[in-house]
């Protein structure tokens, strides 16, 4: 096991208190529980501050205390303190160091913004492996590597979780690693002591504004990622959003862009949309792919710089990108009995929904209606709400205002809060009904020969998340499929 000084190695240390006596060498950290010679850090959480288990811990085992704050009765044990300006922080390092520092040895490509990124980071996976260049995954839905899968828990993990399995990766000798960025994990500490080969930027709109307080605190967040890159890495951005030149202003790496409308380093435009797929030209060559919307576009442009950045030959490159399929829960779709289209997509925030809706109506004819099935998660930001219900009344043939996550809300007062948006002039288009499966049924009901139903929101997740923190099992794709093919 690791010795105490080199897993505190880089970790920015303000003071050490306590025996100093106590034999460092026997010293380990244990990424699951605390046991005897082991190391604890306390870190404060949202809800739950780990300082008040510290003589928990030490009951259990540990020898040594990281934390931000000394306890009163410190002097007391024969332990080693030490004192950090961040717990978060120096987690991070403390597991990098702990596992050999397994970015060094791995090439870490993250992807983060408001959308796009699940998309990008599975697909480029998907394509990578598919060339023989052996690749990992972390992501929403999955961490992916090898004959390893597990459904991921938070869209980027905790450091611990993360380090194992890069260190797990460079075993089964992965070369590269494509990561979710969140502003989560970058405002919780969790990629501190990552080394990153490159990092993407796709868009910024209204999101977890619950947690940032401010959109100027979300995207300040996303810029620290740019900020931490060195000159050997690279940023690459999609120069079609405003923020985009603001997240590298100050980043060393090398810069590149991608773009749909704008100069850019790589470009793309469509040609045709169909509910099937789309026709689009990437650097003067055309490509049909199975995905569609102006935004899986620029999510394609996205993956085939990223390729073209690693010397990937141009044919064999589009001609992979031509044979990715959807990810799970984004724009998913089957064709019921009774010729009704039936769309399942994740878009829960109002850029995404109004791109994914736009998208539909661009495509369908004008015969043929569109009724959208959706909800706004519980406990989250509330100022989305009423712009979500606009955008699906004011777009949609029909809308069914439904529970999405409720969690501790009561979910007749979100759907409220959505009813607000909805003006005077679309009051007949809307429906309600709090039960999600009944919501569905009434969307069948309501639906006929050649329509669209599209039901957002939850995408790929396959539960509810009511009070009492209590879960069901929930998956819009496979109970669309019964009540539609009944």
């Amino acid at each position: 096991m690791k010795k105490l000084k080199e897993i505190l190695f880089k970790v920015n240390i303000n003071s050490v208190y306590g025996n100093t006596d106590i034999d460092i060498s026997k010293i380990t950290f244990d990424s699951r529980k605390a046991i005897k010679n082991s190391l604890f850090v306390a870190i404060k959480g949202h809800n739950f501050d780990g300082h008040d288990y510290i003589n928990k811990s030490i009951t259990n085992g540990a020898s040594v205390i990281v934390c931000e704050k000394l306890p009163d009765n410190f002097q007391k044990n024969k332990l080693v303190y030490v004192c950090v300006n961040c717990s978060k922080s120096a987690l991070s390092v403390i597991a990098s160091n702990f596992y050999d520092n397994p970015s060094s040895k791995i090439e870490i490509i993250g992807v983060t913004g408001t959308n796009g990124k699940t998309t990008i980071s599975s697909l480029l996976y998907k394509l990578f492996n598919e060339l023989g260049i052996k690749s990992g995954l972390v992501s929403t839905i999955n961490i992916e590597y090898g004959d390893f899968l597990e459904i991921s828990k938070n869209t980027t993990p905790d450091p611990i979780t993360l380090n194992h399995h890069l260190s797990e990766m460079i075993n089964k000798e992965i070369q590269i690693c494509f990561i979710e960025v969140s502003s989560h994990g970058i405002i919780q500490k969790r990629v501190d002591g990552l080394d990153f080969k490159g990092m993407i930027f796709t868009n910024l709109t209204h999101d977890h504004l619950d947690y940032h307080k401010s959109f100027k605190d979300y995207r300040d967040t996303k810029k620290v990622v740019f900020d931490s890159l060195r000159k050997r890495s690279f940023a690459l951005i999609n120069i079609d959003d405003k923020n985009a030149k603001y997240m590298v202003q100050n980043t060393s790496a090398k810069v590149y862009s991608y773009s749909l409308k704008s100069k850019s380093n790589f470009s793309s435009r469509i040609i045709e949309q169909q509910l099937n797929g789309m026709l689009l030209t990437i650097e003067s060559s055309e490509i049909w792919t199975k995905l569609i919307g102006k935004f899986n576009a620029s999510n394609l442009l996205a993956i085939y710089s990223v390729g073209k950045l690693y010397n990937i030959d141009k044919i064999k490159l589009l001609t992979a990108i031509s044979m990715l399929e959807s990810v799970v829960g984004r724009l998913q779709s089957f064709l019921s009995t009774n010729k009704v289209t039936v769309i399942i997509d994740y878009a829960h925030t109002p850029d995404a929904i109004e791109n994914v809706i736009s998208t539909i109506n661009k495509i369908k004819t004008s015969n043929q209606n569109l009724i959208t099935v959706i909800g706004c998660g519980g406990d989250r930001d509330k100022d989305k709400r009423s712009m979500m219900g606009k955008i699906c009344s004011d777009l949609s043939s029909k809308v069914i205002f439904t529970s999405d996550n409720p969690r501790s809300e009561d979910p007749t007062s979100i759907i409220e809060d959505m009813i607000e948006g909805v003006s005077k002039f679309n009051t007949d288009k809307v429906l309600i009904e709090i039960e999600r499966l009944k919501a569905i049924k009434e969307a069948k009901e309501n639906s006929s020969q050649g329509d669209i139903v599209l039901i957002a929101g939850k995408g790929h997740e396959d539960y509810q998340e009511l009070k009492n923190n209590k879960r069901i099992e929930f998956d819009d794709f496979k109970i669309a499929k019964q009540i539609f093919n009944k």
